[in-house]
């Protein structure tokens, strides 16, 4: 009984991360679309003509890169509705 579980593990393992690949990919597409609208409205023209003349992924990183940079920079504080700060 143990030979046949040690002879299927591998199978069933690769089954398994068949359906889990078929499962992840509508939510990859979902996460490139909800990035694809946040840079649609927080692009700067550059990025814009990137995006025209490069395609999606140049112009996704550019945006990235952007994005990171700014977290670094600006400080430490959590900055409510309006710029606010906010208390908890």
């Amino acid at each position: 009984m143990i030979a046949l579980l040690v002879l299927l593990f591998p199978f069933l393992l690769l089954a398994f991360m068949l359906f889990m690949g078929r499962v992840e990919e509508p939510l990859d597409r979902a996460a490139v679309e909800r990035e694809i609208e946040s840079f649609l409205d927080a692009a700067n023209p550059e990025e814009l003509d990137a995006f025209v003349r490069e395609g999606t992924d140049p112009a996704l990183s550019r945006f990235r890169h952007r994005r990171r940079l700014w977290r670094r920079l600006r400080p430490n504080t959590r900055a409510g509705r309006n710029g606010q700060l906010g208390h908890g």
